[in-house]
């Protein structure tokens, strides 16, 4: 039997495909016929539908450890944002001081500055908002040379340069555990019956807004 996906036949699309996360949340449904199997259990088999029955429990206690472990999650990277926009702060009183910085980074840092919890949406937009404030101030100190040789210059640079290694990592144990979330979800018979009446829906990784992505494109060497 030949291969069903042949990468030597093709069909090829020359130009390749972008990748995006599609924003949809889509809820945990069961039909009728886990419900008859709930029924079996109990009206023909006592033991197996309380053994079922407290499966049932421990998954339900499993899933709301496991959406506590998401707060948990986000909230990390709700941490280094808050640091690394501080920073940045901090960075670009000190260009200021050499240079006159666009006043519109101030701005965004006062907005990214908001101080209160943030939605999945909101999270994602903030991080795009300290971006875009690290590429206005890498522009600055790029065009003024001398503000390179600054030490507390150089200091809050790599400082920043961690961070934004810190949000990285945590992003990706955000998302692992979305993954993690969302395939727990979908198993049947336990988990399913369980997060379909408790109404849980698949959670959203987190992903980057279109101009990150274009800006990633970009030649920097």
């Amino acid at each position: 039997m030949a291969n069903a996906l042949d990468e030597e036949t093709g069909p090829v699309k020359e130009e390749g495909r972008d990748i995006n996360v599609i924003h949809k949340q889509i809820p945990v449904k069961v039909g009728t016929g886990s419900l008859v199997f709930e029924i079996i259990l109990w009206v023909l088999f006592i033991i197996p539908g309380l053994i079922f029955l407290v499966k049932k429990i421990k998954a339900g206690t499993y899933l709301r450890q496991l959406e506590q472990k998401l707060q948990h999650d986000a909230s990390q990277i709700d941490n280094y944002l808050e640091q690394r926009v501080v920073i940045l702060q901090n960075l670009a009183k000190l260009v200021d001081k050499a240079v006159n910085l666009d006043k519109e980074t101030f701005k965004d840092i006062a907005l990214a500055r908001s101080g209160k919890a943030l939605t999945d949406d909101e999270r994602n937009l903030q991080g795009t908002q300290v971006e875009n404030m690290n590429t206005r101030l890498n522009v600055a100190i790029e065009a003024y040379p001398q503000l390179q040789a600054h030490q507390e210059i150089q200091d809050a640079i790599q400082q920043n340069s961690y961070l934004q290694k810190e949000i990285t990592a945590a992003r990706e144990v955000y998302n692992d555990t979305v993954n993690q979330w969302n395939r727990t979800i979908q198993i049947w018979p336990t988990y399913m019956i369980v997060a379909a009446k408790a109404g849980y829906t698949t959670r959203i990784p987190y992903s980057v807004s279109t101009e990150v992505k274009q800006q990633a494109r970009g030649v920097f060497f």
